[in-house]
């Protein structure tokens, strides 16, 4: 278990699988809690995903379940649910992304945890609400994608009707559920008790995709949602004379040196151009112009000249460019470590930087089942129960 962290002390019990609820954990392992991940003896099913060099621990699960120990559980066996139980007597928090009428028949619901441990975080995160008529529905991300909007939004900006080529959902569902569980320990650290918090994939997509996209909307209740520069088709990078970048002349000042530099210094007056409002209200118009400008110099050129105006531009860079920049190195966004089991691979830095966070060390993805018995001895459930009779 980890001896510093900002939440030390603080008991996760995850039973989740894929990205969503792992990541979420992951996130409170990283700040130092005991995260302790319920699988199955099989082991999650994000452990298969390749790349891999032995059978249990592909790639994305080394980074997933990093700072985290395992216990490997068949609830459906005789004494696997007794065991979960013990293990939520101990904790704060309990994670899952079972939906709520597999729940149901484990005997897992939130009114039999509460009853278990009355002051227990719950959270459930699903597709869609449980009290609403979808509330049973399987979903994963492209799902969501598809109802929040966001596959719309593609097809408005490029004529298909495109995923975006990441798993955004599970990734922004799971960053709210590690939001959330903070929120309610904070709450019950102020008298507040346990709770039962439910995080919709679909609300949450919904709700991030209208900040902007509400559009006319918001104020009309017949005006049309979206918002025109994100969507215009001819929004994208510009092609420089030897390359792509992205660059970004947004304010007033900003759009006039870009004119300037560019050689049509009589583009910051054109009165479809001329504000900053304009400029998002014509994007269609305006992408082109700046893809015309952009070639007229090189990308060392614009990137030299965009910082010493203060332009907000940069180069475009694959996921692999992107990582290996002095940018990325200095940060730690990859670093290399080396696994018990797996020898070397690459781990995925926190983001995030605290001035009062001693940053607990990397403690390596488990194996499946690494830890059952070390855990539930500490929850005082005796693992020989899981194990079956002899018969003779």
């Amino acid at each position: 278990m980890p001896d510093k962290g900002m939440l030390t002390g603080v008991r996760v019990v995850e039973l989740g699988s894929v990205i969503m609820v792992p990541y979420a954990a992951q996130q409170l392992g990283d700040l130092g809690a005991d995260v302790i991940k319920v699988e199955p003896p099989a082991g999650d099913m994000t452990r298969s995903y390749p790349p891999l060099r032995h059978t249990g621990m592909g790639g994305a699960a080394l980074n997933l379940n990093r700072n985290k120990r395992s216990v490997a559980l068949d609830l459906k066996a005789p004494h696997g649910r007794d065991a979960l139980l013990a293990l939520l007597r101990t904790a704060d928090v309990f994670l899952t992304n079972i939906r709520p009428q597999a729940l149901v028949r484990l005997r897992l619901t939130p009114e039999e945890l509460a009853a278990v441990n009355p002051e227990l975080i719950q959270v459930n995160a699903q597709g869609f609400r449980s009290d609403s008529e979808l509330g049973t529905l399987a979903a994963y991300d492209d799902i969501i994608q598809a109802v929040s909007g966001l596959v719309w939004l593609n097809q408005q900006a490029s004529g298909e009707p495109h995923f975006v080529p990441t798993l955004l959902v599970d990734k922004i569902c799971g960053l709210q559920i590690t939001q959330s569980v903070l929120a309610a320990l904070h709450h019950r650290a102020n008298g507040g008790g346990g709770q039962h918090i439910e995080v919709p994939m679909a609300d949450v997509m919904m709700a991030f995709n209208l900040v902007e996209h509400l559009g006319q909307a918001v104020l009309e209740p017949d005006g049309p949602f979206g918002a025109p520069r994100s969507m215009s088709r001819a929004r994208r990078a510009q092609r420089t004379a030897d390359g792509w970048m992205c660059i970004l002349p947004h304010s007033d000042r900003n759009w006039r040196d870009f004119t300037t530099f560019a050689g049509r210094p009589d583009l910051a007056e054109d009165p479809r151009f001329a504000t900053r409002a304009l400029r998002a209200a014509n994007a269609d118009e305006l992408y082109p112009v700046l893809d015309e400008l952009a070639r007229r110099h090189t990308t060392t050129s614009w990137q030299e000249f965009c910082h010493r105006v203060s332009i907000p531009a940069a180069p475009v860079h694959s996921i692999a460019s992107a990582a290996a920049t002095d940018y990325a190195r200095e940060g730690g966004v990859l670093t290399e470590a080396v696994h018990p089991t797996e020898g070397p691979y690459r781990s995925i830095g926190r983001p995030v930087r605290y001035s009062a966070d001693p940053e607990p060390p990397l403690r390596p993805c488990p194996a499946v089942g690494e830890h059952t018995e070390q855990v539930l001895r500490e929850a005082g459930f005796d693992p020989n129960l899981l194990r079956p009779a002899h018969t003779v």
